[in-house]
């Protein structure tokens, strides 16, 4: 994976070349330190993220060159730092290249080294900056708003899968600050955290979804008056799923399915694996069935559960 770097572009959309990474580093051959490095989209949420890090405690470094990056944890050693977090991005022009061998290189000798990839749709990127009015660092003459955004996904594309990855395009600030608390607290070593997420097809598919699940063939409560309101946390909705032998089914093939696979991941050294389980609207089938799946494997894994569409209906 290493080897698989991109080859980044300038602000004139040219070609830069590629950076070798260098090694040279005052670092002892094992180091008790904790880093964190971001990368995405330009507007996915890279801001909130460090700030959250930073409120945690962590000492944060934006928009740092990787090539710089051993230095970097040199002197942050030596001034005694344990916990860092450094955003490193298109931002930094050319160096971004260098960013995976850094990573291989720097894994060798600390302790705990954990990569997070902030995603959005681009719709909704286009959106924040509107808002923002903020310019994104790859458009310039000539180059749209559009066109920036997809220069920069091209850019980024090897370097997407290096780690965790996160979609925020429907996430309020405080959402993505919660996911980012849930990553920085999972402990070294542990391995490998399953998450089950729900998520209404009329939404869009999750970016960071690494399996997805398509539920919609089942019984929908939706066209039930009484239980229209309702979502799959309900005791109404859980009777009523309860009663249907082909949710059951469902639920035990795809936990059948993911527990036969799970091992493999494992064996990737994935830190995480997402799970998405995708209904017409996020309320109910897809709720409950993420929910089941939650408590089928929490006695043997680390678990997590988020629920896109319930949380977007209650900031609505």
């Amino acid at each position: 994976m290493a080897n698989r770097n991109p080859c980044p572009i300038n602000n004139t959309g040219c070609h830069l070349p590629r950076l070798a990474y260098t090694a040279a580093v005052d670092l002892p051959m094992s180091v008790s330190m904790q880093l964190i490095l971001i990368s995405g989209l330009s507007g996915s949420g890279k801001s909130i993220a460090l700030k959250a890090l930073e409120d945690a405690g962590y000492y944060v470094v934006d928009n740092l060159p990787a090539m710089l990056l051993p230095q970097l944890m040199g002197a942050l050693h030596s001034a005694g730092y344990a916990r860092c977090a450094v955003a490193v991005d298109v931002r930094s022009g050319e160096s971004i290249a260098a960013l995976p061998g850094q990573m291989e290189f720097l894994r060798e000798l600390i302790e705990d080294l954990r990569f997070i990839f902030l995603d959005a749709r681009d719709d909704t990127l286009i959106a924040r900056f509107s808002e923002t009015r903020r310019r994104h660092p790859l458009a310039g003459e000539g180059v749209s708003l559009e066109e920036a955004i997809a220069r920069e996904r091209d850019v980024l594309e090897d370097i997407s899968i290096l780690g965790h990855r996160i979609d925020t395009s429907d996430m309020r600030p405080n959402t993505l600050r919660a996911r980012i608390k849930d990553f920085i607290e999972a402990k070294a070593g542990e391995g490998l955290t399953l998450m089950f997420q729900s998520f209404g097809f009329k939404y869009g598919i999750p970016l960071d979804a690494d399996m997805v699940f398509d539920v919609r063939c089942l019984p929908n409560p939706h066209y039930d008056p009484h239980l229209r309101p309702l979502t799959g946390f309900d005791p109404e909705v859980v009777a009523y799923f309860e009663t249907q032998s082909e949710v059951a089914r469902m639920v035990e093939d795809i936990r059948a399915f993911v527990a036969a696979w799970l091992p493999s991941f494992m064996r990737d050294n994935r830190s995480y694996l997402t799970v998405a389980i995708g209904c017409t609207g996020g309320q109910h089938r897809s709720v409950y069935i993420a929910e089941r799946l939650g408590e089928a494997f929490r006695a043997k894994i680390h678990v997590l559960l988020r629920h896109r569409a319930v949380v977007r209906r209650e900031d609505a």
